[in-house]
């Protein structure tokens, strides 16, 4: 009997201990993946720029530019500046939906955020970037890359609706920069990866100003440089279908 209690009582012990360790797993995850949020945009609202080149082996297609306003986690709205033809295109991101406002259509087209946008860049991509909030993380392991320690978090959809189902997520350990993120669908079929650069001290933060998304297989590569970051106050007619339409 003596040796049963032992016995109950050292396996009870393991339990405990390895729900500790799953729980501090857990909680040291989520922040992570936080910080690295925090890291990529401004938690205030602001404004910033963007310009697209995508590349394949044989040609490089002419530069796309982009305004962004985002205001929280929730509100996004993208207009397009160039090319001439596309001028005046706007995105609209309010929680989950996304609309596409275009002159030559009277009324807002739904679009899902998977949906490309241009290259490799989904509309998500540029609408959306709330992985603390879109997915539930799980640390994997940590990886040695030239001598810098990275956090490895396998993100998991918990809405349908996302980008992704699926993300590999490399964090730097020293200072929660993200390294870079490998896209997978709900089949698990790598999509694309994402290499996080070009680190400048920008609206309080060193954050990634370049990022370059190459696909898994055909190798079709699309940059995005991104420039002239602005807090600022943003009314929330911004982010309102109403407003966007008076725009035409």
């Amino acid at each position: 009997m003596t040796m049963f209690r032992i016995l109950a009582t050292t396996i009870f012990a393991i339990v405990i201990l390895i729900s500790i360790t799953q729980a501090q797993n857990e909680d040291l995850a989520k922040n992570v993946l936080l910080r690295a949020d925090e890291i990529r945009f401004p938690k205030d609202p602001f404004q910033v720029n963007v310009r697209i080149t995508t590349s394949t082996a044989e040609k490089q297609s002419p530069p796309e530019e982009y305004q962004i306003l985002c205001k929280g986690n929730e509100r996004t709205t993208v207009i397009t500046t160039a090319p001439a033809a596309e001028r005046g295109q706007i995105l609209l991101m309010r929680d989950q939906d996304l609309w596409f406002f275009t002159p030559k259509v009277s009324q807002a087209i739904r679009l899902p955020l998977s949906q490309r946008l241009s290259g490799q860049v989904s509309y998500g991509d540029l609408a959306r970037s709330n992985f603390s909030g879109d997915y539930d993380p799980k640390l994997l392991r940590i990886d040695t890359i030239e001598n810098q320690n990275y956090y490895v978090l396998e993100l998991t959809a918990n809405d349908r609706s996302v980008t992704y189902a699926r993300v590999l997520y490399w964090i730097e350990s020293l200072n929660s920069r993200p390294y870079k993120a490998e896209f997978y669908t709900i089949s698990g079929r790598h999509l694309k990866t994402c290499w996080y650069q070009n680190f400048i001290q920008v609206v309080g933060s060193f954050r990634p100003t370049t990022l370059i998304m190459e696909d898994a297989l055909k190798g079709e590569k699309s940059t995005l440089e991104y420039s002239g970051f602005l807090l600022r106050d943003l009314p929330e007619k911004y982010f309102t279908k109403d407003y966007l339409k008076k725009l035409y």
